[in-house]
């Protein structure tokens, strides 16, 4: 049976992330949505700050509970519906950069996605699109685009998605991660550098990087793509 979506909005909030999980712990079921005009306290990966303007851009969240499915697959479904909306609605291509942003054919950040679970199966998926606004060095749909209108486009995908099965997410995610096949530079968490190139994406969503000396499997870190 297609997932049927429960749209909550907010003027503003601390976090649609920080509300879906706080709802997650006391039941909620999937399908639950936050959408806001604007974030007080909205995060990004590794604790980073993620601002807009309020009413810029689409900025939500989407309680996922993947049964039988690794959590990244979850963060793989909505990356994959914010590359489809981009598309069908602002004619924006894009593709994945390991491990979480739509980034559009030079390189700029359209999209930040990020995922947290709660250890019981939920999974709560937030995506930040820049659609009329972008801060220097990034990609926005443009002026023009509605926030609602990219909403239902990727809600409508998420849930062709979601139908298509996690082995189907797994394949086109792959397919869609432009860091794949590419010279990477990794920034480990502990402040290790190397460089290599991106071999693939395992089955748990993590890098493997083929260096000179050995394979490297990263979970977490940060990515850059050497020219």
């Amino acid at each position: 049976m297609p997932l049927s979506f429960d749209v909550r909005r907010f003027e503003s909030i601390d976090s649609t992330n920080t509300w879906v999980m706080a709802e997650a712990r006391a039941g909620a079921a999937e399908g639950l949505v936050a959408v806001a005009d604007h974030q007080t306290a909205g995060r990004g990966r590794l604790g980073r700050v993620w601002e807009a303007p309020p009413g810029a851009n689409l900025l939500m969240t989407v309680l996922l509970r993947p049964s039988g499915a690794e959590p990244h697959l979850a963060l793989a479904a909505v990356a994959l519906a914010g590359r489809d909306a981009a598309s069908s609605v602002g004619g924006v291509s894009c593709g994945l950069k390991w491990p979480n942003d739509l980034v559009v054919d030079d390189g700029r950040k359209l999209a930040g996605v990020l995922a947290e679970t709660d250890g019981a199966g939920a999974v709560a998926v937030g995506i930040g699109m820049n659609v009329g606004w972008a801060p220097e060095g990034a990609a926005c749909l443009g002026e023009g685009v509605e926030r609602d209108v990219v909403l239902a486009a990727l809600l409508s995908s998420l849930g062709g998605w979601l139908d298509a099965g996690w082995p189907a997410v797994a394949r086109a995610y792959r397919e869609a991660c432009v860091t794949v096949g590419r010279r990477v530079r990794v920034e480990l968490v502990d402040g290790e550098v190397f460089e290599g190139m991106a071999a693939d994406v395992d089955d748990a969503g993590r890098l493997l990087v083929e260096t000179s000396v050995c394979l490297r499997t990263v979970a977490v870190g940060d990515v850059t793509h050497v020219r």
